[in-house]
This record gives C-alpha cells, structure tokens and sequence, in this order.
C-alpha cells in the first residue's frame, strides 16, 4: 500500500513518522507526479489559505480529486480537513469539496494556541487523547457522514466512503489508534477488510 503526505507546511514529518511506526513507507507529496500510484493521501494541519494557494499553483487539486475519484483514500487533521469540506465558513473559501461536512476557520479564535482534550470515539473504548491548535469546528454534516469521535459536544472525527476529517492532530500524540484505522480504510482499495466502526466492539 503507497500512502503520501502533502508535504507543504504544518506538521507533514510527524504523520509521517506516525505510518511509519505502523510500517507504512509514507511518500512526500509536493507535484502532481508524486501522486501518481498512491493509494491514500494525507492532507496535514498548518494555513488551509496557504495550502490551497499551493494546491492550486501546482496543479494538484485535480489529482487529490482523480486519487479519491478512484477510491484513494483521503485524511485531512485541521487545515486539512478544512480542504475536505464542502463548505467553509468565517471566512467562506474554495476547498475539494470531498465530505459533505461545513466547517468554520478560526471558530475558537486566532489567539487560542493549542489544547490537548479527551474525548469519546467509535474506534476503540478508552478514551482518545485529541490536540487542538486553532482548530475549525464541524458545524454540520450530512446524511452520508459517519461521526466516529466528539468532544465537547461536537463532532470531531468524521469519515464519508473513504474520506476521513479531524479537526484535532492525532499525529501530535503517541496514540496510533486515528492513522491505524485510516491505514485499514485505505486498505480496503487493496483488500484488507475493515468493519464499518457502528459494528465494532
């Protein structure tokens, strides 16, 4: 299984270091070609504006969408997930459009630098640790998103087909459990089986 990181700004070196734990050769993701034979894509946290200027530059919008278009799987933490959504709020930008999720930039406010919750999730029954740096919220998600972790009230974790969003960095950890389970997702392109987590104990 080829897994990549778009490797632009933020925090790209420590999901990679993250797959890498769990024995997964992660590819850096700077030009079209470099997603040529992927099978899952990491959109990282950092500047969503800054991302996307870079995604547009490049010419890799198009391939992020042909990757998923295939049945490549596609996980965004923060700026990231801010890229997945179909609309984005406060202030409206462009985005892929890939999860039918609506997220507000900046919801708790540019001066809040970071904190570290616990919250419940679908993916096992320990609590999961969750990092927050100036992170968006979900304010809505629609009937074909599956919310796998809250926190505060609020949908924190989500996953659409093979797209997964989170808000928080679960990369920023030394929990694996968020990246294990994508690999399983990704993995159903390569025919690892994964239950959908509403049946899992």
């Amino acid at each position: 299984m080829k897994v990549g990181v778009l490797a632009v700004q933020g925090d790209f070196e420590a999901h990679a270091q993250m797959l890498a734990r769990l024995g997964t050769e992660p590819r850096f993701v700077r030009r079209p070609v470099d997603l040529e034979g992927l099978d899952a894509l990491v959109l990282p946290g950092g500047e969503s504006t800054t991302h996307l200027k870079f995604l547009t530059e490049e010419g890799l919008l198009e391939g992020i969408r042909e990757l998923a278009g295939r049945g490549g799987a596609i996980f965004g933490t923060c700026a990231g997930a801010i890229l997945l959504a179909r609309e984005v709020r406060n202030p409206p930008q462009a985005s892929l459009g890939l999860a039918d999720i609506v997220v507000a930039r900046n919801a708790y406010g540019r001066q809040v630098a970071s904190e570290v919750r616990c919250g419940t999730s679908r993916l096992k029954p320990e609590p999961l640790e969750m990092v927050f740096i100036r992170a968006p919220i979900i304010e809505h998600t629609g009937p074909g998103v599956e919310v796998l972790a809250e926190s505060e009230g609020r949908s924190v974790l989500v996953r659409q087909g093979r797209i997964l969003a989170a808000t928080f960095h679960p990369e920023l950890t030394a929990d694996a459990t968020v990246h294990e389970y994508f690999l399983k997702l990704a993995g159903r392109r390569c025919g690892v089986g994964l239950e959908p987590a509403a049946t899992r104990s």
